[in-house]
Formats: structure tokens, C-alpha cells, sequence
């Protein structure tokens, strides 16, 4: 027996209580193979966030915490036999009920796939290791973040020697580098994990940084994945020697510089790891220390100290209502108002029975994060789309993104309260989700402090003593704060990478970013990139499902090449052009890609770089598999 699974049925109810009625009712038809709760007259309402009752009424809720009592007791006296899997119809029916709302078809091998990875439908599924790894093959992994420890937890499943390459003393990308206060996930907690890896540990439906840290090293130190990392090692360039098929690295380290050889080389430094520093004037003059939020300075007193932040967006919206209590004053310089939606589960902890539910009750973990999945991500995705027709495209895109458009300002109104001379501060003039939506963790209630100024004029320079405005005023401070963001569309900077002809992506590119499906790039054989061009998410969704999409893909590609006995594969340029034209004709309908829109996922061209426009499901199926027709495949 499960050694956690409690033999008094009073844990049970006190679990059962905490549950998530919506998941529970999913574990009760998986357990027991009977569909009959779905049809007796029992419906949830529409999901929204993770609304625990579903929209039951408490007699309800009586009932269905009764049957599921009924059930685990069973499950758990005739001995934790592993549920059989619902057939795929039933499990669209599942989905459908427990989300009270249609689901499109195409999720459902999708969650069956979820099922098998976290091994709920028996042993964990795995893709298949190449027939017989070369002897000798090996590969280079750059980055130890969330991609790089997938990346080698793959390759080591596939037999591939190969080694991690990490710039930082420690592995965890950009959860080691942004330790600003306020720091932690802004999407589902349950959903920012690896589908092999569930936690349910969590402390909060929102985790904050240290823990999501701790998770990737305990992922990466049960998988043996630090034995392949090597720190404090920066890549400076990559060059492909086509004679040999290989890659030649240069890294540079404590000792100087050195070459690497290996046959793949995959990218794993992600969109967001160099900052952007604005080139204002006078910056280099001020007096008092200046940072960066992903540099952050802890060693900096705030208390009592005069501080300013410049930018408001997703760090800035952390930073701020986290430091605002401590600091003397506060002056935010902001370019242009960001929507905020509201956030009840942010702070939310997580109960300690729900954490048991998560960690022992099959199907409970796999259908809460299903729930997760579709209501943070695809559900809105329709709503993000113009509307030809639509009369007011400067302010919204069709019907449903004018009710959401309503609905915020409604509740940024009343975030504010009185204060009416920060509406046109704070009411953004685009459509919701035209640039990233970022979740309200208590920052229009913050803007309303005494000790906090909300400044909209723009900023002519840097001096010794604080901001000068282009009014003429100047704000004293004691400490900068760069809230500016990052080199997001300059993939793969600073590093040099030079392909078959000598040719380096950046010329490649031209100030353009592109590959197929974000992963290769036609004339850079054997080069994989996780998180690359058009593979970033703005309206909601998981960047670890991403990378656990590309990873999957990329392994796909090099067993492709080893079981046929090849030494390169490289994507076509018929693919790469139809992937891309695809992509671009889906980026066109979104809201980020309206001409009026000033955002930061364009490339210096002009074209979203950063941002996909699919469904997380569209670009699952799209990475499934590789399809060797785009590919040349050389021996």
C-alpha cells in the first residue's frame, strides 16, 4: 500500500475537503470506469482560474465529496491498483464536462500523451532511443536552464555523450539570475513543471522563485544531469566544419579560452537572458547604485532610501508592491500603461490536503493540470484574434476582446479607488494582450500609496542626483532600478555562430529571426534551438511544455539521422519558408502583430520574432515528430 495513503477514513474527508471539485469528479469516473456522474444532471460552470466548487451549490458539492469518500476508500482497501485508461471518447467527454464548456477534439491525445509521461497509465512513456547511438557521437547543450536540463535528461536517455555548457556557478537559467524581491511565477504553479516531473510540493498556486530554483535542481540532480554540466563556461562562438560534420566550440572559462568538438550542438540560452540597459543619457553619472532587476543588488538597503524604477512591466509589477511598504519613496517611470488582469489565486497557498490529493490520488494531478493548461492558455486564444469586421480595432479585436477589455477597466477603476488622476495613467489605449498580460499581485493598489508616484513624463536623461524629466523636472534618488527587460529578440547573442558556408545566423537573419518551428535553420546542420524565433508565449501557457515540445522534436531529428546511419540533417528551405510563411499569416490575426502596437516582440525588421501565434495543442502536433521530408539527411 501507498505508505501516504491515510487508513482512517477522517484524513480522507479532511483531504477531500481541500479537493478541487471539477478535478475530484474526474477521479471518481476514472477509478471507478463509470461515466454516470456526468450524466445524471450534474454541470459545472465555465472554468475560470482554479475556482475550487466549480460553480456548485453546496449540496452538490456535499454529494460529489460523499461519492468521492466512497471511491477512495475503495480504491484504497482493494489494494491502489492503477486506474485503465478511459478510452479516447470518454476522455473527451471528461474534458468537456469537468471544463463546463466544448473542447475541441485534438486535445484529447494530447492529455492521453500528458497521462503516459507521468506515468499514470502504467510505465512512464518515453520516446524511443536511436537503434544503436555511433560510437563516438557526441553533442553540446549551452545554457542549464529549464531547456538545458531537458535537453540533457534526453540525450542521456538516448545514449548521447555530450556536455552542458553554463556561463553562470549554477544551473537554473533565468531562476538563478532574477532573484529580485517579488520574484515567482506568473502562470499556474502545477503547469510550470515537467510532465514527467510533477510536483506537488508547491507551496502556492503562483510559487515563488526559490522554489521553482529548487525544483530544477532536484530534477536535474535525480536525472544526473549535473555530471554533464560544466559552470562558469561561456560559449563565443561555434563553427560547423562540414568535412567532419561536426561543430567546433570556442569557450572561454577561468583558465582562458579553449575548443570543444561534437556532432550536435544544441542552443539552450532562451529569449530571456541578457538584459536590455536603456541608452539614456547621463546613465553612467548617477551617484547611487543602478541595476538591473535580473542583476539584482541585495547587498543594497532600501529602507527609508528614495528609489526609482524605470519600466512597469512583468518585473516592474513584481518589484514594485514587494519593495513599496520598506522604501522612503517611490517613483515608478513608466513609457506606456500595461493591462493587469486580476489575480484572487496569486498569493494563495496551496492546503496540505490538496498537496496529498496531488501526490497520491491518481488522475487527480493529470486532470488539475489539464484544467490549468486550458483555462491559463488556449481557452483565451480565440478572443486574441482581429475581427475583420470589427468596428474598433484600435481599442480591442472582436466582441469577446471588448468584454475583457471592459472588465479590466472596470476593476482597474476599482483597484484605484478615488484616485481618478491615475485612470489615464493606468487604462492602457490597445487591446488586452496586444503587448504581455500580466497578473495584478496588488500593483494598482500600491500606485495609490502616499509613498509611491506613478511618472508618465518622459525621461531626457540620467544625472548624478536621480531622473530628469523632459518638463524639466528632476526626481532625487538614492537607487535605480532598471526594470527594462531583456535582449529578447536577439537570439543567441553575443555568441558567434557560423554555419556550413561560413555564413553566421546573424547574417543569416539580417535582423529578422527565423527558424522552422523555432528549431533549425536551413545552412547550420545539426543545430538545434530550444526556445528560439516564434516560440515564446503571450497568451498564457507553460514555457516548460514548450521545451518539452522542442526537446521531444529535436530528439526525433537525431535519432532520425543516427538510425539511419547519417552524420547531418538540416532543415530544407522549402520547409523553412512554408513554416515561417505559415507562422506569419497566424501572427497577422493577433493582437501583438496590429500595426499601432509598440511591443517588444518585434525584430529590428519589424516582424513578431518572439511570439507564437498557435495554440499550445496547434504547436504540440506540430512537434510530435519530425517529418523527414524537411530534411536533407547526409552521410
Amino acid at each position: 500500500m501507498d505508505a501516504g495513503f491515510p487508513t482512517d477514513d477522517a484524513a480522507l474527508v479532511e483531504a477531500i475537503g481541500t479537493a478541487n471539485l471539477p478535478t475530484l469528479a474526474m477521479v471518481i469516473v476514472q477509478l471507478t470506469g463509470d461515466p454516470s456522474l456526468m450524466r445524471q444532471g450534474l454541470r459545472f460552470k465555465r472554468a475560470s482560474g482554479q475556482r475550487m466548487d466549480g460553480g456548485l451549490k453546496e449540496s452538490q458539492a456535499s454529494e460529489l465529496r460523499a461519492r468521492a469518500l466512497e471511491v477512495l476508500r475503495a480504491y484504497r482497501d482493494g489494494g491502489l491498483r492503477a486506474p485503465p485508461p478511459p478510452s479516447p471518447e470518454l476522455l473527451h467527454e471528461m474534458m468537456m464536462f469537468s471544463l463546463g464548456q466544448p473542447v475541441p477534439p485534438e486535445y484529447v491525445p494530447m492529455m492521453l500523451g500528458d497521462m503516459e509521461r507521468s506515468g499514470l497509465l502504467g510505465e512512464r512513456a518515453r520516446p524511443s532511443a536511436p537503434r544503436a547511438p555511433r560510437p563516438g557521437f557526441s553533442a553540446l547543450v549551452i545554457g542549464a536552464g529549464a531547456s538545458g536540463i531537458l535537453a540533457s535528461i534526453e540525450l542521456s536517455r538516448m545514449g548521447i555523450a555530450h556536455a552542458v555548457l553554463e556561463k553562470n556557478d549554477e544551473l537554473g537559467g533565468t531562476w538563478h539570475e532574477n532573484s529580485y524581491p517579488g520574484c515567482r511565477v506568473d502562470l499556474p504553479s502545477h503547469f510550470y513543471a515537467m510532465s514527467f516531473e510533477p510536483n506537488a510540493s508547491w507551496s502556492g498556486y503562483y510559487a515563488p522563485r526559490a522554489e521553482i530554483h529548487a525544483y530544477l535542481k532536484r530534477v536535474a540532480d535525480k536525472h544526473g544531469v549535473l555530471a554533464n554540466v560544466r559552470f562558469s563556461t561561456e560559449v563565443v562562438r561555434a563553427d560547423y566544419d562540414a568535412s567532419r560534420a561536426l561543430w567546433r566550440v570556442v569557450v572561454r572559462d577561468a583558465s582562458g579560452e579553449s575548443t570543444l568538438e561534437a556532432n550536435a550542438l544544441i542552443s539552450a540560452v532562451g529569449q530571456l537572458n541578457r538584459p536590455a540597459v536603456p541608452a539614456l543619457p547621463g546613465l553612467d553619472t548617477f551617484a547611487g547604485p543602478a541595476f538591473h532587476t535580473a542583476r539584482w543588488r541585495h547587498d543594497v538597503e532600501l529602507r527609508g532610501k528614495r528609489v526609482g524604477v524605470i519600466g512597469t512591466g512583468a518585473s516592474s509589477m513584481q518589484i514594485v508592491p514587494a519593495i513599496a511598504p520598506e522604501v522612503g519613496e517611490l517613483s515608478i517611470f513608466q513609457r506606456s500603461p500595461q493591462w493587469a488582469i486580476k489575480s484572487p489565486d496569486y498569493f494563495r497557498e496551496v492546503s496540505a490536503g490538496e498537496r496529498w490529493l496531488l501526490e497520491h490520488v491518481p488522475c487527480y494531478a493529470a486532470w488539475f493540470r489539464f484544467r490549468t493548461f486550458y483555462t491559463a492558455a488556449d481557452l483565451v486564444h480565440a478572443s486574441l484574434q482581429l475581427d475583420p469586421a470589427w468596428p474598433h480595432p484600435e481599442r480591442s479585436l472582436n466582441a469577446e476582446n471588448e468584454r475583457i477589455r471592459e472588465w479590466l477597466v472596470e476593476y482597474i477603476k476599482s483597484e484605484l479607488g478615488e484616485r481618478t488622476d491615475l485612470y489615464p495613467k493606468c487604462i492602457p489605449d490597445y487591446p488586452p494582450f496586444a503587448k504581455r498580460m500580466l497578473l495584478d499581485n496588488g500593483w494598482f493598489k500600491t500606485l495609490t500609496r502616499e509613498n509611491v508616484e506613478l511618472v508618465t513624463e518622459d525621461i531626457a536623461r540620467i544625472t548624478e542626483r536621480g531622473v530628469a524629466l523632459a518638463n524639466g523636472q528632476e526626481r532625487e534618488l538614492d537607487v535605480l532600478v532598471l526594470a527594462t527587460g531583456f535582449q529578447a529578440t536577439r537570439f543567441l547573442w553575443p555568441m558567434t555562430i557560423a554555419g556550413r558556408d561560413g555564413k553566421t545566423l546573424q547574417d543569416a537573419w539580417a535582423g529578422d529571426p527565423r527558424a522552422h518551428l523555432g528549431i533549425t535553420v536551413p545552412g547550420f546542420p545539426n543545430l538545434f534551438i530550444l526556445y528560439g524565433p516564434n516560440t515564446n508565449l503571450a497568451h498564457g501557457g507553460s514555457i516548460v511544455f514548450h521545451s518539452e515540445c522542442q526537446t521531444r522534436y529535436i530528439t526525433g531529428c537525431l535519432k532520425l539521422m543516427l538510425d539511419g546511419g547519417h552524420r547531418a540533417i538540416e532543415c530544407t528551405p522549402a520547409a523553412y519558408e512554408a513554416s515561417n510563411a505559415k507562422l506569419d499569416a497566424a501572427q497577422a490575426r493577433m493582437a501583438w502583430a496590429q500595426p499601432s502596437v509598440r511591443n517588444w516582440y518585434r525584430s529590428e525588421a519589424g516582424r513578431i520574432a518572439s511570439t507564437s501565434p498557435y495554440r499550445l495543442v496547434d504547436y504540440w502536433a506540430m512537434t510530435r515528430e519530425p517529418d523527414p521530408r524537411d530534411f536533407v539527411l547526409s552521410t
